[in-house]
């Protein structure tokens, strides 16, 4: 309804305005001849009065709803762009508060790291000296074990060479004689033995 009262007002401006004019052209202009001039300024004017009323009311008719629609356009990109400002802002200062605590994780990684290469240094210790102790245990049990198969190999060749002496001694010391009187001896032992 607004519309068609602006459009109305303008129209009737515009018809004052070309009244107006020809009124004005009318009285400078004396005469017949110049009676016709200002019977065609006025109808110049009242053409121009319809056309630009026309425009105006084309303008205010359809005006609002493309300026309406391009003004909520704009406005949602400048809501955007605001919102991509803020964003772009915020991934700033998040990345100038990583970059200024840089250099404390930075030193907190070396001391990390300083720590972990001195457990590890401790524990590469640790297992080389148990590594050590069981090898110095493996070569005592294998010293003692070598120990006792040497005794009884020993004790073993010991034992032999005593047999094979006492045989070879026996082998000298008993003659056929002595054979017999100690077989003799051993039945005449046995011959008082009662049953």
């Amino acid at each position: 309804m607004n519309r068609r009262r602006l459009a109305l007002l303008l129209g009737l401006t515009l018809l004052i305005f070309g009244a107006a004019a020809s009124a004005r052209a009318g009285e400078e202009k004396k005469g017949g001849a110049e009676a016709s001039g200002a019977a065609t300024n006025v109808f110049k004017w009242i053409h121009f009065v319809i056309i630009a009323g026309g425009i105006g009311y084309l303008c205010l008719a359809k005006g609002p709803a493309f300026f309406g629609a391009r003004a909520a356009e704009i406005g949602a990109a400048i809501t955007q762009a605001t919102a991509a400002r803020e964003a772009a802002e915020r991934q700033l200062r998040e990345a100038e508060g990583r970059l200024a605590r840089l250099d404390e994780e930075v030193t907190a990684l070396r001391a990390a790291a300083g720590q972990d290469a001195s457990a590890e240094g401790a524990r590469i210790r640790t297992a080389t000296q148990k590594e050590s102790e069981k090898i110095a245990a493996a070569a005592q049990a294998e010293t003692e074990a070598a120990e006792r198969a040497a005794r009884i190999e020993l004790k073993a060749l010991a034992a032999k060479l005593a047999v094979d002496g006492a045989e070879s001694l026996l082998s000298k010391q008993l003659t056929p004689q002595v054979q017999e009187s100690l077989v003799s001896s051993f039945v005449t032992s046995l011959a008082g033995r009662p049953n």
